[in-house]
């Protein structure tokens, strides 16, 4: 029993894969890491798998577009490994059907993945929604129905297509039968050898699921014409193969139409079965020739890569990239920081700042408020507009006019500058309820289907296809993809160029707002603001020295001929907000080009910005203000408790100084922040107070311990887990976050700002 369980063909086959197929399997183990959450889990990518959104809601039809992306990599995986090594096992082309045999054999492998799945499936949506148990039955049978019908449609193709043995050799086998003379001693020699060969198949699986042994008469047979059966079969499946791989590429042509943008882990699978069918169709065509194609291939990539037919540009839309690009040489940062250009973009502030300051009663000198945000994703998006709204609602409406300044950076930018255009077109629009949840929905929208998809049917290849904005033509990619789902998302209203918002932060009615995100050529800040700000890019010393190195670049002035005063706002946004590998960092017309990347590695807190505005205007401050208010909303916490140290394994020696580096980088920062912040505090004449919240389910744990009437509260029933850094949230998330607005220190922060704006407090004159 245990030697025809070993040389059982499903058996086989495992053993096989794991000797020979290992980067096969490797990407179905990476499935199942992904499933149980140990893989990728901090990106929220599990999540794309157990909570799969399509056309903007989770149901069953998103689980049904997973099933058909389930099914064509299985069928890839398939194919793939029959062309390698179907060969092996040459009773398969004595069977009718032979490719339908064999995938029934294969099948252990997907088989655990999907159960690994369904009950991940099962176990994340009882956990992560308010959902019954019939809404999750509905969710696994539209997945069941996905698969089942893309099993059946190139099921149906191989079954009517692939010949067997028999129909083709129907005459030479029926003769070659006749001369078979099979004695019992030879029979039971032949099957003592079989049991000592280690790919001797004793059994196998037929479709009825039912274990046959396989026939020992057919061992004479001529090799070339069973190979002739494989060949046919092999052939069959390339062709299907390319055929799949350019349905899916010509899909590209039309991926702005929403019901074709899948959802983000279909894509994932699709992208995984295209490499996998390349793999099978180099073996069909290259033979043993494929390792060494395959690596020269690559050579001839990577170096033809550099050449401007594959090395063309992300490009920021709006801006001229025709015209001559800007010199960008240490000489011309130095010329474009002369001390009068300082000073002229200083005075120019200085006047919004008095128009800032004329909105209040003139025997009162206000509050200001200064508010940074940080990044994070679509949870700091949310996050940052969540808070903003409550402090509309906890302020009467008050604070937003008293606010001068927003920073930040990546996602939190993205909030803060929605939630700052829905207030100035309330300003003409009274019936805009800035607090309503339907921006709160509309920001938390989905994200990352388009990107995805566009990664796959464009981004991978060659991109061919062009936009049209203000009669200029621009490459689209997956970063335009993002810039047009957003647009969707927040229902267009900031779709506009970045001079729009000069005249309305010149005469104060909304803050200013720069931009700023990171320049990979030398590490400085490119701050994108429709005014000019060069005051922030040196020192406060009018006369630069020589030996000091600018901190940033204005954007304005340094692009001037290259039309960036009508660069694409969201184009703006999205170079503060490049997330590495799934939006691509944007080139600049410059000479050598200028590439940009998140702002969150130079300052992912907007609190260096905020505290280097106010020495640059301290003076300014002092005389006309009661006082500066920075108002910091992280979406993260401050003060982390020490992480227990255990004795790390080889692997965690090798992973963690990188693990380190990326995980202390936030402390780094939020440290130098708070050095800098006291180091502020004592030096102006004025008070400088500041009001923090956070994005922490601690504070918020605490809350629920607290206020807890039922008893004891086990651990477990207190772990909220942490949004994940991402383009896209689980309703779980969503909840979580909005929740935590809840927490002791947030709710202390808003008493905070509601004593500011009480009664007694200064309005001004545009407030009833």
């Amino acid at each position: 029993m245990r030697n025809r369980v070993l040389h059982s063909f499903p058996i086989l086959l495992l053993k096989l894969h794991l000797k020979k197929n290992m980067a096969l399997v490797g990407i179905w183990v990476l499935l199942v890491l992904i499933f149980l959450g140990d893989f990728g889990k901090v990106l929220g990518i599990p999540y794309l798998f157990l909570d799969p959104e399509y056309l903007n809601k989770v149901s069953w039809l998103g689980f049904f577009m997973m099933g058909i992306g389930f099914a064509i990599f299985t069928m890839a995986f398939h194919m793939t490994t029959y062309i390698m090594d179907a060969a092996r096992f040459q009773f398969l082309a004595t069977l009718s059907r032979p490719f339908i045999r064999f995938c029934v054999n294969n099948s252990l492998i997907p088989l655990v993945v999907y159960l690994v799945y369904i009950f991940s499936v099962i176990a994340f949506q009882l956990d992560n929604i308010s959902q019954d148990g019939w809404g999750i039955m509905g969710y696994l049978l539209g997945f069941a129905g996905g698969s089942l019908l893309m099993y059946l449609m190139m099921f149906g193709y191989f079954a009517l297509t692939n010949k067997d043995f028999f129909v083709m050799f129907t005459d030479s086998l029926d003769k070659r039968l006749r001369k078979v003379n099979v004695s019992r001693a030879n029979v039971i020699k032949r099957y003592k050898d079989r049991k000592l060969a280690k790919d001797t198949v004793d059994t196998y699986l037929d479709i009825n699921l039912k274990f046959k042994k396989v026939r020992e008469d057919l061992a004479r047979f001529e090799g070339h014409k069973l190979l002739k059966v494989f060949d046919q079969n092999h052939l069959n499946l390339v062709i299907i193969g390319v055929v799949l791989v350019l349905t899916i590429l010509f899909l590209g042509f039309f991926r702005e139409y929403e019901f074709l943008q899948f959802p983000a882990a279909m894509s994932v699978m699709l992208i995984f079965s295209i490499l996998t069918l390349m793999v099978g169709a180099l073996t069909f065509w290259l033979r043993s020739w494929s390792t060494f194609v395959v690596i020269l291939l690559f050579v001839l990539l990577n170096a033809s890569s550099k050449t401007p037919w594959l090395n063309r540009p992300h490009t920021a839309l709006g801006m001229d990239y025709e015209v001559e690009k800007a010199p960008y040489n240490l000489h011309r940062m130095q010329a474009l920081l002369h001390p009068d250009t300082l000073k002229k973009d200083k005075e120019k502030t200085l006047e919004i700042l008095d128009n800032w300051r004329a909105k209040f009663p003139k025997d009162k000198p206000p509050k200001m408020l200064l508010i940074a945000c940080s990044g994070g994703g679509q949870r700091a998006a949310l996050w940052t507009l969540h808070v903003l709204q409550q402090m509309h609602v906890h302020s009467e409406g008050r604070f937003m006019p008293h606010t001068q300044l927003i920073t930040g950076a990546s996602g939190g930018i993205v909030g803060a500058a929605f939630f700052r255009e829905l207030y100035l077109r309330s300003l003409q629009d009274p019936s805009i309820q800035l607090a309503s949840s339907e921006y709160r929905e509309q920001i938390s929208s989905d994200n990352l289907n388009p990107i995805i998809f566009t990664l796959m049917v464009n981004d991978l290849l060659i991109r061919n296809q062009y936009v049209e904005y203000h009669d200029r033509f621009y490459l689209k990619d997956r970063g335009f993809a993002f810039e047009n789902q957003l647009n969707k998302n927040t229902g267009g209203v900031l779709d506009k160029p970045l001079h729009a918002y000069a005249s309305p932060e010149y005469h104060a009615k909304i803050p200013m707002m720069p931009v700023a995100p990171l320049i990979v050529n030398d590490g400085r800040k490119l701050y994108i603001s429709p005014h000019h700000v060069s005051y922030l890019c040196v020192s406060e010393n009018s006369n630069m020295p020589l030996d000091e190195k600018s901190q940033a670049i204005d954007f304005l002035r340094f692009f001037h001929h290259q039309d960036a005063e009508n660069l694409r706002f969201i184009s703006a946004l999205r170079m503060g907000a490049t997330f590495p590998f799934v939006t691509p960092n944007i080139q600049l017309p410059s000479d050598p080009q200028m590439e940009i990347m998140d702002s969150g590695l130079s300052d992912n807190f907007g609190v260096k910005d905020a505290l280097r505005f106010i020495s640059v205007f301290e003076d300014w401050m002092e005389a006309n203000t009661a006082g500066v208010v920075l108002v910091t909303i992280r979406d993260s916490e401050k003060n982390l408790e020490i992480e227990k140290k255990t004795p790390p394994t080889i692997m965690q020696k090798l992973i963690t100084p990188l693990k380190n580096i990326y995980v202390n980088w936030d402390n780094v920062q939020t440290i130098n922040n708070e050095t800098m912040f006291n180091y502020m505090k004592a030096k102006v004449g004025f008070e400088l107070d500041r009001i923090e919240f956070e994005y922490s389910t601690k504070d918020f744990l605490e809350r629920q311990r607290t206020t807890n009437l039922t008893g004891e509260v086990e651990s477990e029933d207190l772990d909220v887990q942490r949004a994940s850094l991402n383009w896209r949230l689980t309703a779980r998330e969503k909840r979580d976050i909005l929740d935590c607005i809840g927490s002791i220190q947030n709710q202390q922060s808003l008493e905070r700002l509601s004593a500011i704006f009480s009664e007694k407090a200064e309005k001004p004159h545009d407030l009833p």
